[in-house]
C-alpha cells in the first residue's frame, strides 16, 4: 500500500508523522472518507468542498488547492492500483508543542492520504435490515462543537459506538441536547411515513449521501421533510434506513426492540439503494 504523507508516497509501514503533531495531540484537524466504484470517485468536489469548509472554519491553511487535492486523492488511487476503494483524507494542523496554542504549530497543515477496500457492514444486513438501538451519549451541542465540523476529534461518536457494541449493536442513535434523533453514531438516518421521507434537520452531519437520496426523492416525486424528529416517529415509521459514504444505504428493521414496518427493508429503502448504486457510477471523477 502507498500512502501519501505530505507531498511524498510511502510505504504504509514508512507513513509517519510526527508525535507532536497536533492531529495526534488534540483532534486538531479534518478529515473526509471518499468512495471509488470502478474507478469513479464519486462525489469526489463535494467531498474535497466539506473538508476545506471545515479547515477553513479551523483557520487550517491548505498547502494544496481544492485542485490540486483532488489530483493527489486520484493519484493514491492510481498508486494502488485500486477501481474500487475506500480512501480516507486527512488534514492536520501540523508539528506544533505540547500547548493547545495553533499559533504555536511550525510550518504547513499535514496531508495524509491512504486508500483500501472496506466493507462496513456485513452483506446479509443489507438485505435483511439491521438492528439498533438509541445510546445515553448524546450528540456534542452544536454551540459547543458544530456537527457540521468533520474534525478528527470523534470521541464523542466513538463513546456511543461503545455502547452500542458493548450491548451487542452494530449502529445506534445518538439524540441531540433537546432530546430528538441526531444521527447514528456513524451514519444519517431517514424515516419513511404516509408518503413523506423524513431525515432530521438538526444535530448532525449533513451528509453527501444523505443530500443524494433528498435529491433522488425529490426528482422521482417523493415528499421530503428535513425536520425534527422524535424516537416515537422513528418507532411508528413504515421504513427506516441510514445513509453514509461507507454505510452507503443499509435498511433498519428494528429500533430499541420496536419493529420496523413489516421488519423487512421496504420499497422506498430499495428504490433509494438502487437509485444511488446507478449514481455511483457516473455521478464523480473518472480515472
Amino acid at each position: 500500500m502507498k500512502v501519501y504523507v505530505n507531498g511524498k508516497f510511502v510505504e504504509k509501514q514508512d507513513a509517519k508523522i510526527s508525535v507532536f503533531d497536533h492531529g495526534l495531540l488534540y483532534g486538531d484537524g479534518a478529515f473526509e472518507g471518499i468512495r471509488a466504484y470502478n474507478s469513479v470517485v464519486f462525489k469526489l468536489k463535494e467531498h474535497v468542498d466539506r473538508l476545506y469548509e471545515t479547515i477553513h472554519t479551523l483557520m487550517i491553511e491548505a498547502p494544496l488547492t481544492k485542485k490540486q487535492m483532488m489530483e493527489v486523492i486520484v493519484d493514491t488511487l492510481k498508486k494502488n492500483k485500486l477501481k474500487d476503494a475506500y480512501i480516507r483524507v486527512l488534514i492536520t494542523r501540523g508539528e506544533g508543542d505540547l500547548g493547545l496554542d495553533p499559533k504555536k504549530c511550525k510550518g504547513s497543515a499535514g496531508i495524509i492520504i491512504i486508500t483500501d477496500k472496506i466493507t462496513l457492514y456485513p452483506k446479509e444486513l443489507y438485505e435483511n435490515g439491521m438492528e439498533i438501538i438509541t445510546v445515553p451519549t448524546i450528540r456534542n451541542n452544536p454551540e459547543a462543537l458544530n456537527p457540521q465540523l468533520k474534525s478528527l476529534n470523534y470521541l464523542n461518536n466513538i463513546l456511543a459506538k461503545i455502547e452500542a457494541s458493548n450491548s451487542g449493536y452494530s449502529e445506534a442513535i445518538m439524540l441531540d441536547h433537546q432530546g430528538y434523533v441526531a444521527e447514528c453514531t456513524g451514519d444519517n438516518i431517514f424515516i419513511y411515513k404516509n408518503g413523506v421521507l423524513s431525515t432530521p434537520s438538526q444535530g448532525g452531519l449533513k451528509g453527501i449521501t444523505r443530500d443524494v437520496v433528498l435529491k433522488y426523492a425529490q426528482k422521482t416525486k417523493i415528499k421530503t421533510n428535513e425536520c425534527q424528529i422524535t424516537r416515537h416517529e422513528v418507532y411508528t415509521s413504515e421504513e427506516c434506513f441510514l445513509t453514509g459514504t461507507a454505510a452507503e444505504i443499509i435498511p433498519v428493521v428494528k429500533v430499541d426492540g420496536r419493529l420496523i414496518g413489516n421488519g423487512k427493508p421496504g420499497a422506498i429503502t430499495k428504490k433509494m439503494l438502487k437509485m444511488f448504486k446507478v449514481a455511483t457510477k457516473q455521478d464523480g471523477v473518472k480515472y
